[in-house]
């Protein structure tokens, strides 16, 4: 789940939910020293897995999340209509850019030149 390779403070980061600040203060609350993770002691390990265990992560996270998203569909906030409609939710800008969220842009067919149609 998480690389034996490098240091915990980075190895934790791999875990859905834990970001930079978080890990840092993982490593805080247990006054460990930022080794790398396969040097851990059996102990470390466990008491690692307890801290972590204390945090929303990972599925119980996503679902959440998922959760909170389809209550703004339901109750058609504008949040969730821009959810649904797949548009950016937080006040950007559409004329020009959000790409990722609407997708493939639709071709439009050109016109006939003016000078073909006179005739």
């Amino acid at each position: 789940m998480i690389p034996n390779h490098k240091r915990v403070e980075y190895s934790l980061q791999y875990i859905h939910g834990i970001g930079r600040s978080r890990s840092r203060q993982i490593l805080l609350d247990l006054n460990f020293d930022n080794k790398i993770t396969k040097d851990l002691s059996e102990e470390e390990v466990i008491t690692l897995r307890k801290e972590v265990g204390k945090y929303m992560i990972e599925g119980d996270l996503k679902r959440f999340n998922r959760v909170a998203i389809e209550r703004l569909k339901e109750i058609r906030c504008y949040k969730g209509i821009r959810h649904k409609l797949g548009l950016p939710v937080r006040g950007q800008r559409t004329k020009n850019n959000c790409r990722t969220l609407k997708g493939k842009r639709a071709s439009v067919a050109k016109k006939k030149s003016s000078s073909s149609q006179e005739e």
